[in-house]
C-alpha cells in the first residue's frame, strides 16, 4: 500500500469520527490504520536460500532426460510382473504407510481445533445454595446463568495459525509420499536382492555339481596309482566348504525373505516367494534423470521440510502478534429466585468489552523468542536436506556410470575363465594337471559368476537409488502456492 493511499485512509477515518483518539470511532480508526498501513506479523515468507547446482558432476548425466519424464509407476519398466504385485501390496497394506496416513488425519482434523479459536464460546450453568442460621429457617436460592465470550481476531493471530496448521497438513502429505516412496524402493531392493540369492544358490549348485564330478575323476585316477590319497580328501573338504558355503546362503535368503514379509505387512515367516533368477527376471532400464531444479520441487522430504519452514514462519508471526493487545466480548444472561418456579421470569443480562494490553507478561516474549529460534531450526533443516539431497543424486549416478563399466570389465573375465575351466578339467583328465590348479580355476569362475551377478543387483539397486533421489515421478509443487 502507498503512502498516500494511507494519508487518505486516515484522514476518512478521523474525519467521520471527529472524535480523536477520544471518541469509540478514533480507537477503530486507529486498529483499521495499523492493520492497513503495517506488516505486524512480519516479513512475507520467502524460501530459505541454500546451494544449489547447474548440472551433475557424473559424465552419464549429460544424456539424463528431464525429470519429467519419470513415471509415477516407474518399477513397472523392470519388467517384473511378481515385483508390480509386491508393490501393489506393499502400498495396500503397508503398516508404516498406515501411520503416516494416520499422522495425516490428525494434522487435518487439528485445522479445525485451530480454527475453533476464531469462534464465541459459550457456557451454560446452574445451582441452588442453601443457607441456615441458628434457631431460624433454611433459606435457599436458586440461579441459572450463561455466558458468551468471542476474541475478536482484529490483527489475524488465529489466522496465523490456521495457515500454520495447513503447512503442516501439507508437510505431513509429503511425508506420507516421501514414506510411499521409500516403501517402493524398499520393496524392489529386497526382491532383487532375493532374486540374487536365489541365482547365487543355483551357482553354487552347479559348482558342487562340478566339484562332484571332478571328485569322480580324482577318485579313478588314485584308484590307477595315478594320484596320491590326499588330492581325495582336499576335494572332499574342497565339498564341504561348498555345502557351507550353500547353507550359507539359503539363511540370508530366509532372513531376506521375512524383511520383505514385514515390508508387505505380512508377518514374517507367513510368505514364501518361489524362487527366481534375476538375470533372467529383471531387465537394467535407462537411467532417469533430472535437472538440479527440479529436484527442489518434486522430492517428497524437501518438500516436507519447506512446509515445516513456512510452518515455523506462520508461528513467528502468531507469536509476534500476541504482543498487541487483544479485544474481546463477553456477553451475560442469568436469573436467581428463592423459589425455583420463579426462576425463568426475570432475567439480568449484561454486555462486557474487554482489552487485554500485554504490558508485563514475559512469557510472551519468552514464546515469540522460542518461535524465532524453532524458524531458524526449520530453516537449516531445510538446507540440510537439500544439501543432502544432492549427494544422493551424485553418488547415484557415479556408482551407476561405474558398476556399468565394471560390468563390461566382467563379462569379459568371465568369458575367459570360462575357457580356462573347461581346459583345465579336459587336462585332468588325463593327469596333465595338478588339484591345486583345478581347485584355483573352479573358484575363480565361480567368484567371477557371483561377481557378475552381484554387479547386476547393485546397477539394479543404484537405478532404484536414483528413482527415489529425483523424487520418484511426483509432480512438480510449488509451496509458495501454500502461503
Amino acid at each position: 500500500m502507498k503512502i498516500s493511499s494511507h494519508r487518505s485512509s486516515f484522514r476518512r477515518v478521523f474525519s467521520r469520527s471527529r472524535f480523536c483518539l477520544g471518541g469509540p470511532w478514533g480507537w477503530v480508526g486507529l486498529i483499521f490504520l495499523l492493520t492497513s498501513c503495517a506488516d505486524l506479523a512480519g516479513p512475507q515468507y520467502q524460501r530459505p536460500e541454500t546451494v544449489s547446482k547447474t548440472a551433475w558432476k557424473s559424465s552419464s548425466a549429460a544424456n539424463v532426460s528431464a525429470a519429467d519424464t519419470i513415471d509415477p509407476d516407474w518399477w513397472k519398466y523392470f519388467g517384473d510382473s511378481t515385483l508390480n504385485h509386491l508393490i501393489a501390496q506393499a502400498i495396500e497394506q503397508s503398516v508404516d504407510l498406515k501411520v503416516l496416513a494416520a499422522r495425516l488425519g490428525v494434522a487435518e482434523t487439528a485445522v479445525g481445533q485451530v480454527k475453533a479459536a476464531s469462534l464465541p464460546s459459550m457456557q451454560v450453568g446452574a445451582g441452588a445454595s442453601f443457607d441456615r442460621s441458628s434457631g431460624g429457617p433454611t433459606t435457599s436460592l436458586n440461579n441459572v446463568a450463561t455466558s458468551v465470550n468471542w476474541e475478536l481476531d482484529i490483527w489475524g493471530k488465529v489466522k496465523k495459525g490456521v495457515d500454520a496448521q495447513r503447512a503442516e497438513v501439507l508437510a505431513t502429505a509429503a511425508d506420507w509420499r516421501a514414506g510411499y516412496l521409500n516403501l517402493v524402493a524398499e520393496v524392489s531392493t529386497t526382491y532383487f536382492q532375493l532374486l540374487k540369492l536365489d541365482e547365487q544358490m543355483d551357482t553354487q549348485r552347479h559348482t558342487l555339481e562340478s566339484a562332484q564330478r571332478v571328485l569322480d575323476i580324482v577318485t579313478g585316477l588314485n584308484r590307477e596309482g595315478i594320484v596320491p590319497q590326499t588330492q581325495v580328501l582336499q576335494q572332499k573338504a574342497e565339498i564341504h566348504q561348498l555345502n557351507r558355503d550353500l547353507l550359507e546362503l539359503k539363511r540370508l535368503r530366509g532372513i531376506t525373505e521375512n524383511a520383505l514379509a514385514t515390508l508387505l505387512g505380512t508377518a514374517a515367516g507367513e510368505m514364501q516367494l518361489p524362487p527366481g533368477k534375476l538375470t533372467q527376471n529383471i531387465d537394467i532400464i535407462k537411467v532417469p534423470g533430472g535437472l538440479p531444479s527440479d529436484l527442489l520441487a518434486r522430492r517428497p522430504d524437501i518438500l516436507a521440510a519447506e512446509y515445516r519452514v513456512l510452518q515455523a514462519h506462520h508461528l513467528e508471526g502468531q507469536a509476534k502478534l500476541a504482543k498487541l493487545p487483544s479485544f474481546s466480548l463477553t456477553g451475560r444472561l442469568g436469573s436467581s429466585s428463592s423459589n425455583l418456579l420463579d426462576l425463568l421470569k426475570s432475567f439480568t443480562a449484561g454486555l462486557l468489552p474487554t482489552v487485554n494490553i500485554p504490558i508485563l507478561d514475559p512469557s510472551i516474549n519468552a514464546r515469540y523468542k522460542v518461535s524465532q529460534a524453532q524458524a531458524k531450526v526449520a530453516r537449516e533443516e531445510y538446507r540440510r536436506v537439500v544439501i543432502k539431497a544432492f549427494e544422493e543424486v551424485e553418488n547415484a549416478l557415479i556408482n551407476l556410470d561405474s558398476r556399468k563399466k565394471q560390468r563390461q570389465e566382467l563379462a569379459s573375465q568371465l568369458a575367459k575363465l570360462r575357457i580356462v575351466s573347461d581346459q583345465v578339467k579336459a587336462q585332468l583328465r588325463e593327469g596333465m594337471v595338478s588339484q591345486l590348479e583345478v581347485f584355483e580355476s573352479e573358484r575363480s569362475l565361480l567368484s567371477a559368476e557371483l561377481a557378475l551377478l552381484e554387479n547386476k543387483q547393485q546397477i539394479l539397486a543404484d537405478t532404484v537409488t536414483l528413482y527415489k533421489a529425483l523424487g520418484g515421478g511426483w509432480s512438480r509443487v510449488q509451496v509458495q502456492q501454500a502461503r
